[in-house]
């Protein structure tokens, strides 16, 4: 196999900042951890793509589990996520993840986020796929994670002008700075980042953020699909440089598709339109070609199921009917009631032709989750000295093989807490120090843009909803001659731009999920294969953690569901 290069081709920084902790990312992981880091440490540097309020979360419909309701329990929580997980979850840190997320979710209205109300003024609570009580809080009907951004972005725009606190927008990361090898030559801890100003922000060009450490939450890796409902930013940027940089990843061949997307037909591209689980939870039905619902004989919790579950039941009906949809029909649902309890989806079935209380709505499963990422431990801490991954980035064992729904914001608010606090502590402690950054040795790489669709059609077909060995050792052959292609020693364009700094990560995050994805001979969760159907206990309870040797060789190991 060719190596895997160190750094992405780019220009020498030409300016440097510097901080005590930089966050990436500003969905509501990295808009937590900045908010926590800020009131522990002195210089905080939060680094975002777009603007403050352009993170993942804002696309979050369904809501935010928590044990909330007298009730229900944490320890009924724990006991759905490691049902949906199909026996690979951290039991330590989805039990973390469900004892403190009620007071993480308090939190987030003592910040200021509105949650729709009952009459007696509680956190009106819903279900969703995969949960046995109503424990799903939800804003503004569907629009959950507009709001906790809303919130979130305000917290922080009033301390904008605190010196202590410094935010860059339209910024991409490029690589994470490392210090100098260790005696076996792999990468030192990291320090740093260098970065480059879109075009829109108060600096230009590539620069260098120092710190004693960096709390990474950019985000899944949507764009490796041809359809996903993540946004265009999802191009798997922390997931790419923490590989280079030598951390460890796992998880990665767990993808969960949404079963209930829009669909706009074979020529759609990029982000789609998502009708929100929590439709389903509200009663909707799924039906077939011919108007049968065809979930009751699949599962007792039918349309309910487990994401993967649901998911897997259409792609079989699609197959035996040679579809490309089934349909959901909510047209047993009272009208305005559907149109109160969802409004952007109401809206944007509109501007489709479709109106959501009469008209059945096409639907097929689209990539909506990485379950896997940089791999942590319970405190958000990377195999890396001075690096951390928190949210949809990171890998902390609380997914396992499939994620339980609505359970990502609270994954992001939880362990984004708990990192800033490890941070903040290593700082306070004199345990991290400012270290020089030095250039990582070897071959460097950047893709041009205009490949971007067919690594996209290569990872659809090869690491898809239903995977197989001959179609991921194909997916594999060729994104591994697209690496070999666009690898070079010399190769040092004059202005490499953000598309193919993207898309760069685009192909090293399909390579690498195709390449874990064949090792794992068995169906588990997201993880379908069509000549492994059964789930293997005897072989497969461990997840796989992968990482670059010295010399940028992908290794692949088992490794334990339990790492502390």
């Amino acid at each position: 196999m060719t190596p895997y290069v160190r750094q992405l081709a780019a220009p020498e920084p030409g300016w440097v900042i510097d901080a005590d902790v930089i966050v990436i990312g500003s969905g509501i992981a990295g808009l937590t951890a900045a908010l926590e880091l800020r009131n522990r440490v002195d210089r905080v540097l939060v680094v975002t793509k777009g603007v403050l309020s352009s993170g993942s979360t804002v696309w979050a419909q369904g809501g935010i589990a928590a044990a909330l309701d007298p009730e229900d329990t944490p320890q009924q929580h724990l006991e759905d996520t490691l049902i949906a997980g199909a026996g690979l979850c951290s039991e330590e840190a989805v039990r973390a993840l469900v004892s403190e997320g009620p007071d993480r979710v308090r939190e987030l209205v003592a910040r200021g986020v509105g949650f729709d109300l009952d009459a007696d003024g509680g956190i009106t609570l819903t279900r969703e796929g995969g949960h046995h009580q109503n424990r799903i809080a939800h804003a503004g009907g569907d629009a959950t994670g507009a709001e906790i951004s809303r919130a979130l972005v305000a917290q922080l725009d009033a301390i904008r002008n605190d010196p202590g606190i410094t935010v860059i927008e339209h910024a991409m990361v490029v690589d994470l700075l490392t210090a100098a090898p260790d005696s076996d030559g792999r990468p030192g801890p990291v320090c740093g980042v260098t970065l480059h100003v879109i075009g829109e922000g108060s600096r230009d060009g590539v620069g260098a953020a120092l710190a004693k450490s960096v709390i990474m939450a950019t985000g899944g890796i949507g764009q490796v699909y041809r359809s996903s409902t993540n946004p265009a930013s999802a191009t798997g940027d922390g997931l790419a440089a923490a590989v280079r940089a030598g951390a460890a990843v796992a998880d990665l061949e767990f993808v969960q598709f949404h079963p209930t997307v829009l669909w706009q037909g074979s020529a759609a591209r990029g982000q789609l339109p998502l009708i929100s689980e929590a439709v389903r939870g509200e009663g909707a039905f799924l039906r077939d070609g011919a108007g049968e619902r065809f979930m009751l004989a699949r599962h007792e919790m039918a349309e309910l199921a487990p994401r993967d579950v649901v998911s897997r039941a259409i792609i079989e009906v699609m197959e035996d009917e040679d579809a490309d949809n089934v349909f959901l029909d909510c047209r047993h649902l009272d009208r305005d009631f559907l149109k109160e309890r969802f409004p952007s989806i109401w809206e944007r079935l509109s501007e489709h032709g479709l109106d959501m209380g009469l008209d059945l709505i096409p639907v097929a499963p689209a990539q909506h989750y990485h379950s896997g990422g940089i791999l942590t431990d319970l405190r958000g801490r990377s195999t890396m000295q001075g690096l951390y991954a928190v949210g949809e980035a990171a890998c902390t064992g609380v997914h396992g093989a499939n994620r339980l729904a609505s359970n990502s914001l609270l994954e992001g608010l939880v362990f984004a807490t708990r990192a800033a606090a490890d941070a903040a502590a290593a700082v306070a402690d004199g345990l991290v120090t400012q270290r020089e950054p030095e250039r990582r040795k070897g071959p460097v790489a950047v893709v041009p843009a205009t490949k971007r669709t067919r690594i996209q059609s290569v990872a659809h077909r090869g690491v898809g909803p239903v995977r197989s060995e001959k179609r991921l050792a194909t997916a594999l052959e060729k994104l591994e001659d697209l690496r070999r292609t666009y690898r070079s020693r010399e190769m040092t364009p004059t202005m490499p731009q953000v598309a193919e700094w993207e898309t760069t990560n685009v192909l090293t995050a399909a390579a690498l999920m195709a390449e874990v994805a064949l090792r794992r001979t068995e169906s588990r969760g997201g993880h379908v294969r069509d000549d492994y159907p059964e789930t293997d206990d005897v072989r497969w309870r461990v997840r796989q953690a992968a990482a670059l040797d010295a010399d940028g060789e992908l290794m692949i190991m088992d490794a334990p569901l339990e790492l502390g």
